[in-house]
C-alpha cells in the first residue's frame, strides 16, 4: 500500500491527533477500576483510527479553525470502540488487533458493561458540544448502528441473503459511523448545506469500500498483519460479498461448497472456500466494487477548497481500498 496516502491522511492532522489521545484519555477515568483497565486496554489494542482521522481531516478541510473537532473524534472513536466491544462479545471473538479480545480477558459482562460506559460517555460528552443537530445525527447514528448489528446477526447462516441485505447491513453497521463522522464534522465547522451534504456522502461511500476491503481480507488477506484469524466470518456463518457473488456465479461444485459453509459455519473448508472464491471471481467482484466506492467518496470532494487536507481525503479513500490489514 501506498505508504505516501496514508502518511498523507496522518501528518496533516498530527497535532490535533495528539489532542484527541490526550482527551481520550482523560474521559476514560473513571472510579470504577475495571472500567478503566478495560477502556485503556481496548482503546490501546491498536487499529487505524480512521473515523476520529476523518472528524479532523473533514473539520479542518471545511475551514474549521477552533478545537471543538478534538472531543468531537474523542466522541466517534468512543461510539466506535463500544461496538466492538459488544460485537467480540455477539461474535465470541478471541482475537482482534492481533491481541486477545476483552471478553476472553475479563468476560462477556464486564465487556458489555465497558462498552455501555463507552456510549454513555460519548452522549455526556455531545451534551458539551451544545448543539442539538450534531446531537441528533450522533443519536441516530448510534441507533441505525444497532440495527445493523441485528440486522447482521440475522443473516447468520443465511446462504439466501442477497448482495442487497449484504449492502444494507454494510451501510448501517460500518458506513453511518463514517458518515456520522464526516457530517458532523461538516456541521461544527458551519459549512453549507451543500458541503455538509457532500461530506456525509463522502464518509457513506468511504466507510462502504473500507468494509468491502475487510470482508474480502477475511479470504484473500494476511493473519499476522491483520490481527485477527483469517476465515473469521466463514466461522461465523457470515455471508459477505465475496461469498454471495461466487454463491450466484461459481460453478455448482463452487455454490454446494460456498451454500455449506455459511449455513454450517466454522473453518473446517476455509481454504477451500478461499480458492473457491478467488477463482469464482468473488474476490475480484468486491475489490472492483470497492473501488467503485472509493471513486464516488472522491468526487465529493470537488467544494473543498483545494490544499493540504483536501488531498489528504483523496488520500484515505485511496489506502481504504489499496490496504491489505
Amino acid at each position: 500500500m501506498p505508504d505516501r496516502q496514508q502518511a498523507s491522511f496522518q501528518t496533516a492532522v498530527h497535532d490535533d491527533f495528539n489532542r484527541v489521545n490526550e482527551c481520550i484519555h482523560e474521559q476514560l477515568h473513571s472510579d470504577v477500576t475495571l472500567v478503566s483497565k478495560i477502556g485503556e486496554y481496548i482503546i490501546k489494542s491498536g487499529g487505524k483510527r480512521l473515523r476520529p482521522l476523518l472528524v479532523l481531516l473533514t473539520a479542518r478541510a471545511c475551514g474549521y479553525n477552533d478545537y471543538n473537532h478534538v472531543p468531537l473524534a474523542a466522541i466517534i472513536e468512543f461510539l466506535h470502540t463500544a461496538t466492538l466491544l459488544h460485537d467480540d462479545v455477539v461474535d465470541q471473538s478471541d482475537l482482534r488487533r492481533g491481541r486477545d479480545t476483552a471478553n476472553a480477558l475479563w468476560g462477556n459482562a464486564p465487556s458489555v458493561l465497558v462498552g455501555d460506559f463507552l456510549y454513555s460517555r460519548a452522549f455526556q460528552m455531545m451534551i458539551g458540544l451544545e448543539s442539538f443537530k450534531l446531537l441528533h445525527i450522533l443519536a441516530d447514528a448510534t441507533n441505525v448502528i444497532a440495527e445493523g448489528e441485528v440486522m447482521q446477526l440475522m443473516n447468520i447462516h443465511n446462504a439466501d441473503a442477497t448482495e442487497s441485505d449484504y449492502m444494507e447491513v454494510i451501510r448501517c453497521k460500518t458506513a453511518m459511523l463514517f458518515q456520522a463522522s464526516s457530517q458532523t464534522a461538516a456541521v461544527l465547522s458551519k459549512a453549507s448545506p451543500e458541503l455538509e451534504s457532500d461530506m456525509a456522502s463522502y464518509g457513506n461511500y468511504l466507510g462502504t469500500a473500507f468494509q468491502l476491503i475487510d470482508d474480502l481480507l477475511d479470504y484473500d488477506g494476511d493473519a499476522e498483519a491483520m490481527g485477527k484469524n483469517l476465515g473469521d466470518d466463514l466461522a461465523e456463518g457470515k455471508p459477505t460479498l465475496p461469498l454471495i457473488y461466487t454463491l450466484k456465479h461459481g460453478t455448482s461444485d463452487q455454490k454446494t461448497l460456498i451454500r455449506e459453509a455459511i449455513e454450517q459455519g466454522g473453518r473446517d473448508n476455509i481454504e477451500a472456500v478461499a480458492e473457491a472464491v478467488r477463482s469464482g471471481g468473488g474476490i475480484q467482484y468486491t475489490a472492483a466494487k470497492a473501488r467503485e466506492y472509493a471513486t464516488k467518496a472522491k468526487r465529493c470532494l470537488s467544494r473543498l477548497p483545494e490544499g493540504e487536507y483536501r488531498s489528504a481525503m483523496a488520500d484515505l479513500a485511496d489506502f481504504a481500498v489499496a490496504r491489505s490489514f
